[in-house]
C-alpha cells in the first residue's frame, strides 16, 4: 500500500502533535492544578487540539483512497496514518473535548483542574487510537482511556449502586480489552506463519500478507466482540445503564460513546483484515443488531429514568450503525461513519443538558420531573434538537446518514429486513418524545410546582450554543462530510467482492 510521508502535505508531523499536546497539557495541568489559573491554561489545550484538528482536515487530500501523513518509528512500532474518515473523527473529538472543559457541574465532587487533565490525557488517548495503524498501539491507549473512565467512575460512585456500576464496567470491559488483544494476537501468529516467522501488528504488513484462512475466524470473533463491549451493542451492553444512571452524569460516559472508537476501530482494522470471516459472519451479526434495535427500544419505554433511557438509546442507535457498516456497501459504511460521528455528538448534547436538569433537580427520575420547559427552555431545546439528530430528522447530520445506511440495506439485504430496522428508528423517535414530553412539557409533580430552578447560566448558554450550531450546520451543509469520507470509505470495502 502506497504512503505518503507528513513532510509532503504538512509542514510539521500533525498526527503526532495530536497525541503529544493534550498528553503534554495534561501533565503540565496536573503539576500546576493549585494555581487560580489552570482552569484557564488546560481550556487553552483544548483549544489548541481543535485548531490541530482543523489543520489535519485542511492536510487531507479527501480524493486520495490511501491513509496519508504517514509517520513512522520501527523500534516503536509506531506508525500513523488518516484518511477523510479519520479527520471527521479526529474533529469531533476535539470538539467534545473542547466542550467538556466547559462543563463545570463536575467541579463539586473534584476540582476542576484534575478533571480536566483526565480529559486531556483520554483526549491524547483517543487521538491515538484514531490516528494509529498498529494493533498494539491501538490496545495500550484503549487500555488507558478506559482506565481513566474507570478513576472518573471510582470518584463518583458512591453507595451500593454506584459500586455495582463500577464493577460491572471494570468487568465488561477489562474482558472487552482482553479479547480485543487476543485477536491482535491471533492476526500477528497469522502473519507469522505465512512469513516464516516475521510478526507483525501493523495494518499495512497485515493486509499486504493476509493470515492463513485457519485464523480468520477466531481473529475475527476476538476483535468484533472486543470491539462490540465498547461500542456498545446488544447483547454487550450490560455494563452501560448501571454506569449512566450511578456513575458520572456526564463526563465518563461522553468519553466513551462521543467519540465512537469501536465503530471506527471495525472499519478500519476488522473489515481489511479479515474479509473472509466477515463475508460469513455478516448475515449473523446484522441480524443480532437488527434484534438490539427493537429490543433495547422496547427496554428504553419501560424507563422510568432519563439518564437510564438514554443509556438503551445509545445501544438501540449503535445496532443501526453496525447494520450500516456490514452492509460491506461503500454507502452504508459511509452512512455508518457518519451516523457514528453525529449520533456520538448528539448524544453528548443529551448527556449534557441531562446533567443540567440533575444539577437544578437532583433527580432523572421522570415521575419527579415536569414544568421544566418555562423555566430551563434553552436546555429543554437543546435536548429535544439532539434528540431530534439521534433518529435523523430532516436538518440534523443524521438525516443524510441513516438515508445512506437504508439505501445501502435496501440493496444487501431486501426492503423487508429494511422497513424493519425502519420500524425500530420509529420507535426510538417515540421514546427520545415521550421523555422529552415527560419530563419538559408534562405539568410538575404535586408539591413541585413552586420549586426553584435556576436559570440558565451564560456558560450553559455557550456549550449549548455550540453545540447546536455545530449539528443544523452539519445538517444543513452536509456535502463537506460526504466529500471528505466519500473515497475513505470506498477503500474500506475494496477487498470485498460485493464493495466495488
Amino acid at each position: 500500500m502506497k504512503e505518503l510521508y507528513w513532510a509532503e502535505q504538512a509542514a510539521y508531523p500533525v498526527l503526532l502533535a495530536l497525541q503529544l499536546l493534550p498528553l503534554i497539557g495534561g501533565l503540565l495541568l496536573y503539576a500546576l492544578r493549585q494555581r487560580s489559573w489552570a482552569v484557564g491554561l488546560g481550556r487553552a489545550f483544548f483549544i489548541g487540539e481543535l485548531l490541530l484538528a482543523a489543520d489535519l482536515y485542511r492536510s487531507i487530500d479527501a480524493s486520495s483512497s490511501v491513509l496519508q501523513l504517514a509517520e513512522r518509528v520501527n523500534w516503536l512500532l509506531y506508525h500513523t496514518g488518516a484518511d477523510g474518515v479519520t479527520a471527521l473523527f479526529v474533529m469531533v473529538t476535539a470538539l467534545i473535548g473542547l466542550l467538556l472543559s466547559l462543563y463545570e457541574p463536575a467541579r463539586e465532587r473534584m476540582g476542576h483542574a484534575l478533571l480536566l487533565v483526565i480529559i486531556l490525557l483520554s483526549q491524547s488517548a483517543l487521538m491515538t487510537m484514531l490516528v494509529t495503524t498498529n494493533l498494539i498501539w491501538f490496545s495500550a491507549a484503549s487500555g488507558l482511556e478506559l482506565t481513566l473512565v474507570a478513576v472518573l467512575l471510582r470518584i463518583w460512585a458512591s453507595g451500593d449502586a454506584g459500586d455495582l456500576a463500577y464493577a460491572r464496567f471494570f468487568q465488561y470491559q477489562g474482558f472487552g480489552w482482553l479479547l480485543f488483544v487476543a485477536g491482535s494476537v491471533v492476526l500477528a501468529w497469522g502473519h507469522a506463519d505465512a512469513t516464516g516467522g516475521l510478526w507483525s501488528f501493523d495494518l499495512h504488513d497485515l493486509i499486504l500478507t493476509p493470515p492463513l484462512g485457519k485464523f480468520q475466524s477466531a481473529a475475527f470473533f476476538l476483535l468484533f466482540y472486543g470491539l462490540a463491549v465498547r461500542t456498545p451493542l446488544f447483547p454487550l451492553h450490560g455494563w452501560l445503564p448501571n454506569m449512566t444512571q450511578y456513575g458520572t452524569i456526564a463526563i465518563a460516559p461522553t468519553l466513551l460513546l462521543g467519540v465512537k472508537v469501536g465503530i471506527y476501530g471495525m472499519a478500519r482494522f476488522i473489515l481489511p483484515l479479515t474479509p473472509e470471516a466477515v463475508e460469513v459472519w455478516q448475515v449473523y451479526v446484522v441480524a443480532f443488531a437488527g434484534t438490539g434495535v427493537f429490543f433495547t427500544a422496547a427496554l428504553a419505554l419501560l424507563q422510568t429514568n432519563l439518564r437510564r433511557l438514554l443509556a438503551f438509546a445509545v445501544v438501540s442507535h449503535t445496532s443501526l450503525i453496525v447494520i450500516g457498516l456490514f452492509t460491506l456497501h461503500p454507502l452504508g459504511v459511509q452512512g455508518a461513519l457518519l451516523l457514528a460521528v453525529n449520533f456520538g455528538f448528539a448524544v453528548t448534547v443529551m448527556l449534557l443538558m441531562v446533567a443540567f436538569v440533575f444539577k437544578r433537580t437532583q433527580t432523572a427520575e421522570l415521575s419527579e420531573l415536569g414544568g421544566l420547559f418555562e423555566r430551563i427552555p434553552f436546555i429543554a431545546v437543546a435536548f429535544l434538537i439532539g434528540g431530534f439528530s439521534i433518529v435523523g430528522m430532516p436538518g440534523t447530520p443524521g438525516f443524510d446518514s441513516a438515508h445512506l445506511v437504508l439505501e445501502a440495506s435496501i440493496e444487501r439485504f431486501g426492503a423487508l429486513p429494511t422497513v424493519a430496522v425502519s420500524l425500530g428508528n420509529v420507535a426510538a423517535a417515540g421514546f427520545l418524545l415521550w421523555a422529552f414530553q415527560r419530563a419538559f412539557l408534562a405539568p410538575p409533580p404535586e408539591g413541585g410546582g413552586q420549586r426553584a430552578i435556576e436559570r440558565v447560566r451564560p456558560m450553559e448558554y455557550l456549550l449549548g450554543g455550540l453545540t447546536l450550531f455545530v449539528l443544523l450546520v452539519a445538517g444543513f451543509l452536509p456535502e463537506p462530510w460526504l466529500n471528505l469520507t466519500e473515497v475513505a470509505t470506498q477503500a474500506m470495502v475494496a477487498r470485498f467482492g460485493s464493495g466495488g
